[in-house]
């Protein structure tokens, strides 16, 4: 069985070489000094493949088109299994493969890994890390949501900023006539089409070019035993990697990815900010106003970048100890220390939203098309505790019966009395009355009879704010007057769209004086506590248009 494996294995490696390659690969020698600090590279790396793999895995279910990009990212998100894991692993792998390709250039700078006769690998790390970032603020749009939206009009407008380019480079991004289908298309094909392949390329040549000139040794290292590859290294890389792995899979579990409502190009009212890693240069451009906008947006910038190319040329010195490079642990503290306060003073800046809950649109969001009655339902179920005995379309036995299942509903007026006298309904029963008045008991029935198998559990996770201010409305009875998703009357306007129409402010000004906001109005005024006013006002701005 050996000499048959060996005879594959060498006719293998004489008709493709792959053998010798893998052998020459591993077993290269590399400087002793080499070491836990220089595994940054492996690590990004393997992040980048790690985000070509879940990119074509929400490939399979993204529609590249505005509108139903949104649509199918919910549908993966709600629908797909293991579709918000994926999704976390690429949002987040971004943002980890920055801070690793960051660190890797970081540390080769300190080093000096950058001096004769490697310039040309540090120089492709540079554009390296400039594709990291483009793959960052193409892919901001794809979501298609409001943040992605006017994230995007904000970078669209920098780039028109730039001196003799800036008119070309609006239309090559698509953003002249503002931001539409054009520009998502470029946007969607740079980021899966073009970056890629570049980013294949260049790596394979930087790793080349490495592998050419040998890992930088420190000076003085030449005197001593070189080492190979494997297995110190490949066991210190490998070790790196799992633990990457690890933290961006715990990020992606536990922290869940925004996504906001679809994007609306009419709401002027949003505050659009970069991802994180942008936001120092979204602060360093509120510096500059005026005619020298451009400095901020385009000349330093272009400074920074040309500097980071020209470094090998800027200093060409003899290679020292990193413990004597004083000047360039200098220049990295100086940079960490304004990037993160231009960081930070862009996050404290930040205007205050106004008081109402985040809608979380990357969870099942069927609750919103719940009448106020029906979510007022939602709020007794909880407050009587009925979980505690029945399921809701979830499986696992309890007490009660499953009631999702359609076959167990009744009418509203059967499901009242049986709140009411529980054993004289279905004898034998040892569910106990419940204590609700008959308008809450009806809102209980109108939920129930709202819920289906397919549907239960995404109006049980109703968030609480929204069944709170629906207990308001029915409270103080609004239904008599609004209508909210086809259900009340017609006296007064109807609140779905609210928000698009008022302000938060007015409508807390028009429920103490309607007169006064609204000349004619029969509405009576309202004196509510502030936690009732916060919770009406959250849940109608939460109702759709």
């Amino acid at each position: 069985m050996k000499g048959r494996w060996a005879a594959l294995t060498e006719w293998l490696d004489h008709r493709t070489g792959v053998q010798t390659a893998v052998r020459q690969f591993l077993y290269e020698e590399i400087p002793a000094s080499s070491g836990w600090h220089q595994v940054f590279g492996s690590v990004a790396v393997f992040l980048f493949l790690t985000q070509a793999f879940t990119g074509v895995l929400l490939a399979f279910n993204y529609a590249p088109t505005p509108g139903e990009a949104y649509n199918s990212l919910r549908y993966i998100l709600t629908e797909v299994t293991g579709g918000r894991l994926i999704r976390g692993l690429h949002h987040w792998g971004a943002s980890m493969m920055i801070v690793v390709v960051v660190l890797h250039m970081t540390q080769s700078f300190l080093y000096g890994a950058y001096k004769k006769p490697r310039e040309a690998t540090w120089m492709v790390g540079v554009v390296l890390l400039l594709l990291t970032l483009a793959y960052g603020l193409t892919g901001y749009l794809l979501p298609w949501d409001n943040r992605a939206y006017w994230g995007t009009v904000v970078a669209t407008r920098i780039a028109a900023q730039a001196p003799l380019l800036g008119p070309y480079l609006t239309r090559l991004l698509g953003g002249s006539g503002g931001i539409g289908v054009v520009t998502f298309a470029r946007f969607y094909g740079l980021h899966v089409l073009l970056l890629p392949p570049a980013t294949l390329f260049l790596i394979a040549l930087h790793i080349y070019l490495v592998r050419k000139h040998g890992v930088a040794p420190a000076p003085g290292d030449e005197a001593l035993p070189r080492q190979q590859f494997f297995p110190r290294q490949v066991f210190k890389d490998t070790v790196a990697i799992f633990l990457a792995f690890a933290v961006l899979f715990l990020v992606a579990v536990i922290v869940r990815v925004p996504l906001e409502q679809l994007a609306d190009p009419t709401d002027t009212t949003y505050n659009p900010r970069p991802e994180w890693y942008f936001l120092f240069l979204f602060q360093t451009l509120k510096l500059f106003t005026g005619p020298l906008e451009i400095v901020g947006s385009v000349v330093l910038p272009g400074a920074a970048v040309l500097a980071l190319i020209l470094v090998p040329f800027l200093d060409r010195g003899q290679v020292v100890k990193v413990t004597r490079r004083f000047f360039a642990a200098a220049v990295v503290l100086l940079a960490a220390i304004g990037w993160g306060a231009l960081t930070a003073v862009a996050i404290a800046s930040t205007p205050k939203p106004q008081p109402l809950a985040k809608i979380d649109y990357s969870a099942p969001t069927d609750w919103m098309q719940l009448s106020p009655e029906e979510m007022a339902g939602v709020a007794y179920f909880r407050q009587e505790n009925c979980a505690s005995c029945h399921t809701v379309g979830e499986g696992g036995a309890k007490v009660g019966p499953d009631l999702a299942k359609v076959s167990i509903h009744k009418d509203a007026a059967w499901m009242i009395q049986h709140f009411k006298r529980p054993s004289a309904m279905m004898p034998g029963s040892s569910m106990p009355p419940i204590q609700l008045n008959d308008a809450q008991l009806n809102s209980l029935a109108a939920f129930l009879l709202k819920l289906t198998p397919g549907n239960a559990t995404a109006l049980g996770n109703a968030p609480d704010f929204a069944t709170a201010g629906a207990l308001v409305y029915q409270a103080n009875h609004c239904a008599a007057c609004h209508m909210v998703n086809g259900m009340g009357m017609k006296m007064g306007p109807p609140l779905n769209g609210l928000s698009k129409r008022h302000s938060l402010s007015w409508v807390e000004a028009h429920f103490a004086k309607p007169g006064e906001l609204s000349p004619g109005s029969l509405m009576p005024p309202y004196a509510l506590s502030p936690k009732d006013m916060e919770n009406l006002t959250t849940y109608l701005f939460s109702l759709p248009d």
